[in-house]
């Protein structure tokens, strides 16, 4: 059984800066990627920004140069810093870890954390 579980989420005023964090638990994989998505109120859920355990990345454009996904693979943990926050960063944020030791993929996700941006 594998557990995500993200923290840092909050409410920040445009122009402000929150550090998302999604810590795996439970069995221990490498996991070939891990990412960030996010959905917000009455929209589908979209890709912020993934990595994978060789530290290639990929961002949304809307968030190119504002976001910076790392990943630390020895704690099998990924972090988002988010910075120039903007309202409509406004969503909860889900964690994804995805798995694949040949064919197959898993893929994992978090419980997601609310990141509210309003003055």
């Amino acid at each position: 059984q594998v557990q995500l579980v993200e923290s840092g989420g909050g409410l920040v005023q445009p122009g402000g800066s929150l550090r998302l964090s999604c810590a795996a638990s439970g069995i221990i994989l490498r996991f070939n990627t891990m990412g960030w998505y996010r959905q917000a109120p009455g929209k589908g859920r979209e890709l912020v920004a993934d990595v994978t355990i060789g530290g290639s990345t990929n961002y949304a454009d809307s968030v190119k140069g504002r976001f910076t996904i790392s990943r630390d693979n020895a704690k099998n943990t990924v972090y988002l810093q988010m910075n120039s926050l903007k309202p409509e960063d406004t969503a909860v944020y889900y964690c994804k870890a995805k798995w694949r030791p040949g064919l197959q993929a898993y893929e994992y996700w978090g419980q997601g954390t609310q990141v509210t941006v309003s003055s």
